[in-house]
């Protein structure tokens, strides 16, 4: 475990262990400009578009429900979550521009369900916002009963069977306010969705693409920051590190009630491969629609001759990607189950995800001459 002291500590050490020097090319002298169109033109843009017509399509399907809720209807329902789910892994990294904390509103879990959840303030759980109608998704208070991880509680998490999760929005003395809360959930998602799209599109693009300076405030600093910083606390610690009990947040034990998709249970694997697929792609530049690559981060540090124990940094990288790929996939498809059973299997995709943080907290930003903007204070 880690303190913050200890990280800085470290980082003085692995400062010496990244192999190019100072008669290497100069860091300014790259086109950061042809990164940043790249990462706007051809990923984050393309990533919002793609994302905004899956959450569009799971407003309709709550509507749909919600007019007639049907077996089949909450099947399709559940379907779209699913792939807006899995849509959202690719744009969660990106936190730039007008709305900030979106992450925060879609996918803050664990939900706080009840009275007996893991987060007990009554007066802010779902149930209580369903029961009593006073609730404002706007509020900053009530980003953990909203977004994804709410409604993956309001889909599964009711009842241990089909049947008896229906009657919360056939029979039930709430029926209708169970059945509207689902379709605030899913127009609050849209409706945010909408808002982000429409501002890299209408405006910020241009003021992302035109500050190429190298500066802590330029676009591709903050971005390589921001990019970082997912893949360190929400990639390795959230999905992984905070439910097999590795970081100080779930006290050093095992916390399932931590996992993504915690109530549909067989999702959280799907979940973790989709985001890790995202942050190497980001760190190649690939084309969302293509899989193309452009300019990004592997091209930078390759023009700089960057070594890591006589192997080229961008290859050391995407090899440890490769890395802690495989050893996820023999993890359960279930996190939970895979916690309950066997947490050292997470551990180990841990261990191999750390790995990375170095190479990229450490040797790529001496490389690009960037400094963090953020600090390891949660002891992992």
């Amino acid at each position: 475990m880690k303190k913050t002291i200890f990280l800085f500590l470290s980082t003085l050490i692995f400062l010496s262990c990244t192999d190019n020097g100072p008669s290497g090319p100069d860091v300014d002298d790259f086109d950061r400009e042809a990164i940043l169109v790249n990462w706007a033109d051809n990923i984050i843009i393309p990533s919002f578009q793609n994302f905004a017509a899956e959450t569009e399509a799971l407003k309709l399907a709550s509507e749909i429900f919600s007019a007639d809720p049907t077996l089949q209807n909450l099947t399709d329902l559940r379907s779209q979550w699913l792939d807006s789910y899995k849509a959202w892994q690719h744009v969660s990294m990106f936190e730039m521009g007008t709305v900030m904390n979106f992450r925060d509103y879609l996918n803050t879990y664990p939900t706080n369900a009840n009275e007996s959840s893991f987060n007990s303030d009554e007066s802010k759980t779902i149930q209580n916002n369903i029961e009593t109608g006073d609730y404002n998704l706007i509020l900053p208070s009530s980003r953990n009963t909203q977004g994804f991880p709410a409604l993956d509680y309001l889909l599964y998490g009711l009842a241990d069977n089909d049947a008896e999760l229906l009657s919360f929005y056939t029979t039930n003395d709430h029926a209708d306010a169970y059945r509207a809360y689902v379709t605030d959930l899913t127009t609050r998602i849209d409706t945010l969705t909408d808002t982000v799209l429409d501002n890299w599109i209408n405006g910020y693009r241009d003021e992302f693409v035109s500050n190429t300076g190298s500066g802590a405030n330029s676009s591709f600093n903050m971005m390589v920051n921001d990019f970082i910083f997912y893949y360190e606390k929400h990639l390795r610690a959230g999905k992984i590190g905070i439910p097999a009990g590795a970081t100080n947040i779930s006290s050093g034990n095992p916390s399932p009630i931590h996992v993504e998709a915690y109530y549909s249970r067989n999702f959280s694997k799907i979940l973790f491969m989709e985001s890790l697929d995202s942050v190497q792609n980001f760190f190649n530049g690939s084309n969302f629609k293509s899989q193309q690559s452009g300019e990004s981060l592997d091209d930078y540090l390759d023009y700089l001759k960057t070594m890591k124990e006589g192997t080229d940094l961008s290859t050391v990288i995407n090899n440890q990607f490769e890395i802690s790929r495989e050893k996820a996939a023999v993890l359960n498809d279930n996190f939970v189950a895979q916690v309950d059973n066997d947490p050292f299997l997470m551990l180990a995709t841990y261990d191999e995800l750390q790995r990375n943080v170095v190479y990229l907290k450490v040797d790529m930003l001496q490389a690009l001459n960037i400094t963090p903007d953020y600090f390891d204070s949660d002891g992992d």
